[in-house]
C-alpha cells in the first residue's frame, strides 16, 4: 500500500501535514475529510524497491522492540497513576531515546488534539504499532480497561522478544563459526595453496587430485571474482526484494516450516503466538470475528496466515472454531482437541493459555535441540575443510620428501 504526504487545514484554520497509507489518492482524500481536515496537497511518496529496502535497513526512524516495550510499560504506569493522556504522551516523547518513536508520539499528540482516539492515532504508524497493538488498545478504550489491556500487551511483546532473542542466541555461535570458516577457506585457497603449488611444480611433481581441485577453485575465483560478486549481489538483493512481497513471504515461510529441526521450531513458535494472542483477545473482550481478523494479520508467518484464512470463512458461517481447524495444514491435533474442549466447556481462553504454555515449553526444547544438532554439523564441516586442505598440501609434500630422499 503506497504512502502519501499530505497538507490539510484543520478546524482551527491551521495547516497540518503528515504521511498516511492508502490505496489511492481518492481514498486518502476521503480519510482526511472524515477527520475533519480539508486537504490542500496530497502527493504519493514514490520509492523504488532498492531505496525502500535500504531505508528499512538503515533508517534512523526504526523503532526497536525494547523501546516499544519501555514505552508500553511507562504508558501503563502513568495511566494507572491517573496522568492525563496528552500530558503523559508529552513526557514519553521527551524521555524516549528512539528518534522514530519520538516523532510518532509527537504526531499522535497532534492527532488526539484534533479529535482522534488514541487507537486511531496509533493506526497511522503500522510499522511501529502492529494491528494487534492497535486493536487491543481499541478494545481497552471500548471497555474502559486500557491499563489491563496494556498489561497483556506487555506480556505478548516481551514474550515474543524473548523467543526471538533465544533463537538468535542459539544460531549466533554457529554463524560466527561459519563466517570464520568461510574466511579461512578463501585465505587458504587464494594465498597459501598457490605458493605451495609453485614449489611443487618447480620440483616437477604430478599434483594429486585434492591439490588440482584447490588450484581449479583458485583459478576460477581469480578469473571470475567480479562475476561471482555481481551474481551474489543480484541474488541477495533480488531475494530480499521478493521476500518483501506477499508471495515471496509465503514461499519463504513455507520453506522454513518444512526444514528439518528448524521447521519444527518455527511451527511451535507460531502456534504459541496464535494461542497466546487469541487467549488475550478473548479475555480482553474483543469480538470473535474481530479476533480472527487480528489473528490472521498477526500470525507472523504467511504460510500459516493463508492456512488460517481458508478456514476463517467457515468459522464465520457458524461452524465453530475447532472443526474448521481440522482442515488446516499446520494446526496440530492437540491444538484442535483442546480448543474443542474449551468450546464445549465455555473456557476457551483458559484452554488457549494452556496451549500457549505447552508450546512455550516446546519452543525451549526445540531451541536446545537446535543447539545440540548444530554442534555435530559444524564439527563435520570443519573436519571436511581441514581434511581437504591437509590432503591438498601434505600429499604433494610427501611426494616431494620422497623425491628429495632419492637424491
Amino acid at each position: 500500500m503506497p504512502n502519501y504526504f499530505y497538507e490539510a487545514i484543520n478546524d482551527s484554520g491551521n495547516t497540518v501535514s503528515g504521511t498516511m497509507e492508502a490505496e489511492s489518492i481518492q481514498i486518502a482524500n476521503s480519510i482526511l475529510m472524515s477527520r475533519n481536515l480539508i486537504p490542500s496537497k496530497i502527493k504519493e511518496q514514490s520509492k523504488s524497491g532498492d531505496e525502500s529496502l535500504l531505508q528499512s535497513l538503515f533508517s534512523s526512524d526504526r523503532v526497536k522492540m525494547t523501546d516499544l516495550i519501555i514505552f508500553t510499560k511507562q504508558l501503563r504506569s502513568m495511566l494507572v497513576a491517573g496522568v492525563p493522556m496528552l500530558r503523559l504522551l508529552d513526557i514519553l516523547a521527551n524521555q524516549t531515546e528512539s528518534h522514530g518513536l519520538k516523532k510518532a508520539i509527537l504526531s499522535i499528540i497532534q492527532d488526539i488534539k484534533q479529535g482522534l482516539s488514541f487507537s486511531e492515532a496509533l493506526e497511522k504508524f503500522p510499522k511501529i504499532f502492529s494491528s494487534l497493538y492497535c486493536n487491543m488498545i481499541k478494545a481497552g478504550e471500548m471497555s474502559g480497561n486500557v491499563p489491563i489491556v496494556l498489561d497483556r500487551l506487555i506480556y505478548i511483546i516481551e514474550h515474543e522478544e524473548k523467543v526471538k532473542a533465544d533463537i538468535k542466541s542459539a544460531v549466533r555461535y554457529p554463524m560466527i563459526i561459519v563466517i570464520a570458516l568461510s574466511i579461512a577457506f578463501v585465505v587458504l585457497l587464494t594465498v597459501v595453496i598457490p605458493q605451495f603449488v609453485s614449489v611443487f611444480k618447480t620440483a616437477g611433481l604430478v599434483l594429486p587430485l585434492p591439490t588440482r581441485i584447490a588450484m581449479f577453485l583458485y583459478n576460477f575465483l581469480a578469473k571470475y571474482w567480479y562475476i561471482i560478486l555481481t551474481i551474489t549481489a543480484i541474488v541477495v538483493f533480488g531475494l530480499a526484494y521478493y521476500f518483501k512481497t506477499k508471495n515471496g513471504k509465503f514461499v519463504r515461510d513455507s520453506f522454513l516450516l518444512e526444514l528439518p529441526i528448524v521447521g519444527q521450531l518455527f511451527k511451535k513458535a507460531a502456534l504459541s503466538r496464535f494461542a497466546s494472542i487469541f487467549a488475550i483477545l478473548q479475555a480482553s473482550g474483543v469480538p470473535i470475528m474481530q479476533s480472527l481478523t487480528i489473528l490472521s494479520a498477526t500470525m507472523g508467518n504467511e504460510a500459516l496466515t493463508r492456512s488460517f484464512e481458508h478456514i476463517r470463512d467457515r468459522i464465520k458461517e457458524g461452524a465453530g472454531i475447532s472443526a474448521p481447524l481440522k482442515s488446516a495444514k499446520y494446526f496440530t491435533p492437540m491444538v484442535i482437541d483442546m480448543i474443542a474442549i474449551g468450546e464445549e466447556s465455555g473456557n476457551i481462553d483458559e484452554m488457549l493459555r494452556e496451549i500457549a504454555k505447552h508450546y512455550d515449553d516446546e519452543v525451549e526444547y526445540a531451541i536446545k535441540g537446535l543447539s545440540d544438532a548444530i554442534g555435530p554439523v559444524l564439527i563435520v564441516g570443519l573436519a571436511a575443510i581441514v581434511g581437504f586442505f591437509a590432503l591438498a598440501i601434505f600429499l604433494p609434500m610427501w611426494d616431494l620428501t620422497k623425491l628429495a630422499g632419492k637424491h
